[in-house]
């Protein structure tokens, strides 16, 4: 599949001018367009709910800093194996940690990472809501309190590991590419 970013044959639907400057900001601010965006530019309506959620879960008010959201998000795709969101927000925990190494034990295992307490009870609780959703039971969201999370923090986490879940596997079906610029980022 060189040089495609999915394997799905999609045409870029006309974007509208308010996309148009969004991937502008996006080129200004980040230096590209991530492929995620193109790959969904096929049509606008499920673009739009994808960076509405996106940008509301990893960029809005939440008592998580962006570089917990980030942890997540890797952790969450270091279990499904996702290449394209490994890549992406592996390159996103180096920026924000300031710590290459980090984001490299974020992708592999980050129990080998040296994390606090907190961002420890998080990933747990997100491994755990990603390979046995079904066995979540109190005791889980004690543990998430007991660390110091808020229940709307756990709401929080629930929902970037959800996302991440559903990214993850949306990324998969079609084979997306991360874009190149990522791998070099923050090394």
């Amino acid at each position: 599949m060189t040089g495609k970013i999915i394997a799905l044959d999609l045409v870029q639907a006309e974007l509208s001018d308010a996309t148009k400057a969004y991937f502008a900001k996006c080129e200004e601010k980040l230096g590209l367009v991530p492929n995620v965006l193109t790959a969904y530019a096929f049509d606008e309506k499920k673009l739009r709910a994808f960076t509405d959620m996106y940008n509301d879960l990893m960029l809005g008010e939440s008592g998580l800093s962006k570089l917990e959201r980030e942890m997540i998000a890797v952790v969450v795709s270091s279990i499904n194996h996702c290449f394209y969101c490994l890549t992406a927000h592996g390159a996103a925990v180096r920026q924000l940690s300031g710590e290459p190494a980090l984001g490299e034990m974020m992708v592999m295992n980050f129990r080998a990472a040296d994390l606090s307490d907190r961002q420890r009870a998080m990933l747990e609780f997100a491994v755990k809501l990603t390979e046995e959703p079904a066995r979540i039971i109190e005791a889980d969201r004690a543990a998430l309190r007991q660390a110091g999370f808020s229940d709307r923090d756990i709401w929080d986490i629930a929902s970037t590991a959800a996302f991440f879940n559903m990214s993850n596997r949306v990324a998969a079906a079609v084979d997306m590419r991360p874009n190149p610029e990522y791998h070099a980022m923050a090394r």
